[in-house]
C-alpha cells in the first residue's frame, strides 16, 4: 500500500486511501500541493471557506502530475445553491470538474435534502464525478436516502483513535459508504499522549505514522494537513509498516470520544 493505492467507491471509481487536507492551508498553498503532489499524494481536499482554492487550482495547473491521476474533493456549504456553489468551487479552481463533491455539513433546520438534489444535478450534469456528504450522522444520512434513493459515496468526518465509534464504522460499511477523516491527526492535540508514545516506541515510528497507519487499516481515508515538507514526508511513512493486531487494538483503546473541535456529532 501506498499513496498511489485505492479503495473503491460504491460507484465503482477508486479513491485513494490517503489524501492531503487543506483547512486553514492559506500561506504558500499552491507550493505546498505542488509539492505534495511531487511526493506522491493524489488526493487534495478542500472547500470554499478554507481559503486555500485559488492555490489549489495553480497547483493543478503547474503540477507535472496528470489531472486524471488526482483526486479533487471540495464541498458545498449548508446555505447554499449546491448546484451553483459547485460550479463556483469549481471556476474558482480553474476546474471542468470535481472528482467528488460533498455537503460540508447538515443544515440546522433539516437534513439538506434540497442540498443533496443540487449536488445530484452537478453529478448528472458532469461537474461531479462522484457525491457525498460530511458531518453527518447514521440517522441524518438515512433521511437524504429515504427521500433520494441516493447513498452517500463518503461521509467525511472527524476521526481518530481518540475520537471514533465502532457502531458508526459498522453502519457505514453496511452501507458501502467510505469514511473520510478530518484532522486525522487530533490537529496536534494529542501527539505527546504517552499512551500513543509508548505504542510508537514499539514500533518505532512517530507517533502522527502510528495514527494515520490505524485509520489505513481499518479501512478509514485519513486527510492528514501538512504544510511543511518534513510533515508531509512524514505522513508518507506511514505506509512503511504495518500494526500488528495487538497494537491495533491498543492504539483503538485510546478512544475517549475526543473532538478537536468539541464534539463528534455522529456518536450518539
Amino acid at each position: 500500500m501506498d499513496a498511489a493505492s485505492t479503495r473503491t467507491l460504491h460507484t465503482g471509481r477508486a479513491m485513494p486511501v490517503l489524501g492531503l487536507g487543506t483547512w486553514n492551508l492559506t500561506h504558500d498553498t499552491a507550493d505546498t500541493v505542488r509539492e505534495a503532489l511531487r511526493l506522491g499524494y493524489r488526493m487534495i481536499d478542500t472547500s470554499g471557506d478554507y481559503g486555500s482554492q485559488p492555490g489549489i487550482g495553480e497547483a493543478l495547473r503547474t503540477s507535472e502530475v496528470d489531472r486524471e491521476d488526482i483526486f479533487l474533493v471540495a464541498k458545498v456549504e449548508e446555505d447554499e445553491d449546491a448546484f451553483a456553489s459547485t460550479r463556483r468551487n469549481l471556476d474558482e479552481m480553474g476546474r471542468g470538474h470535481a472528482d467528488l463533491m460533498l455537503v460540508h455539513r447538515p443544515p440546522p433546520d433539516g437534513v439538506g435534502v434540497s442540498l443533496w438534489e443540487g449536488l445530484i444535478r452537478a453529478r448528472d450534469e458532469g461537474l461531479t464525478r462522484d457525491i457525498g456528504v460530511s458531518n453527518y450522522t447514521a440517522d441524518q444520512i438515512d433521511a437524504l436516502v429515504e427521500r433520494t434513493g441516493e447513498v452517500p459515496v463518503v461521509n467525511q468526518v472527524e476521526w481518530t483513535p481518540f475520537g471514533w465509534s465502532a457502531d458508526f464504522l459498522d453502519y457505514c460499511r453496511g452501507k458501502d459508504i467510505l469514511i473520510q477523516a478530518y484532522s486525522p491527526l487530533t490537529r496536534a492535540e494529542r501527539l505527546d499522549d504517552p499512551r500513543l508514545g509508548e505504542i510508537a516506541s514499539e514500533v518505532q515510528q512517530t507517533p502522527a505514522q502510528v495514527l494515520l497507519r490505524w485509520h489505513l487499516q481499518l479501512g478509514v481515508v485519513p486527510l492528514p494537513k501538512a504544510n511543511q515538507v518534513p510533515h508531509l514526508e512524514e505522513n508518507l511513512g506511514a505506509f512503511g509498516f504495518e500494526l500488528d493486531d495487538e497494537a491495533m487494538s491498543r492504539v483503538s483503546e485510546l478512544n475517549e470520544h475526543y473532538s478537536a473541535l468539541g464534539s463528534l456529532p455522529y456518536v450518539q
